[in-house]
């Protein structure tokens, strides 16, 4: 009898891994300067890149919150802003074992912090999306991870027990979140240990 019904996902670094330094390089910045971006955009003090994931602004005014803080920069960060598509690198192992896990009779979900914009991008062609049951990004409930609203959100729509119920992240935070809530969780840190874990369920 398989301990579990359910597996939950998150997005990047799990089903997918992004590539923003090489995306900002391809702009024609060089390492250092496409690091100091990054940096500036994913770690603002402001948690610019917290309330984009929220939902709460249109990526318009997010491009403006980060234009006020970073004006030297503000051509290169709109440019990232609205060309995400650039950013995403798929994992095809991984999906081709997430459609394993659908046939074998798991229920399969996503939970993610994600703007809108960005996550209609990098789901657009992507293979897993077809082998999903539901999900709950943070966007369309203006609550994120590691936060205990976000996990009650995704049972409560979908009526799922934590205790059937295993998710997969790639931020000890996450992890841990979830944990609190009474699911079993574990964190990513690579592909190849990723493909073995999953393997196991099967």
């Amino acid at each position: 009898m398989k301990k579990y019904k359910n597996i939950v996902f998150d997005v990047g670094d799990v089903l997918l891994v992004y590539r923003w330094r090489e995306m900002l390089m391809d702009y024609g910045l060089s390492r250092e300067e496409a690091e100091r971006i990054g940096r500036e955009m994913f770690d603002c003090p402001e948690k610019i890149w917290s309330k984009f994931d929220l939902g709460n602004e249109s990526d318009e005014q997010i491009i403006e919150d980060f234009e006020k803080i970073y004006p030297a920069d503000k051509k290169v960060i709109h440019w990232f802003i609205e060309h995400g598509e650039y950013m995403e690198v798929p994992r095809p192992a991984i999906w081709e074992k997430v459609h394993a896990l659908k046939q074998a009779g798991y229920h399969l979900y996503i939970l993610s912090n994600y703007p809108k914009s960005l996550f209609d991008k990098h789901t657009e062609y992507a293979d897993f999306m077809k082998d999903m049951d539901g999900m709950m990004v943070s966007y369309m409930i203006h609550k994120a991870k590691p936060g205990r609203e976000i996990y009650a959100a995704l049972c409560e729509k979908y009526t799922l027990s934590p205790s059937e119920t295993i998710f997969f992240d790639d931020r000890a935070e996450n992890v841990q979140g979830a944990i609190d809530f009474g699911m079993d969780a574990e964190q990513v840190t690579d592909e190849e240990s990723f493909l073995k874990r999953l393997e196991e369920f099967l």
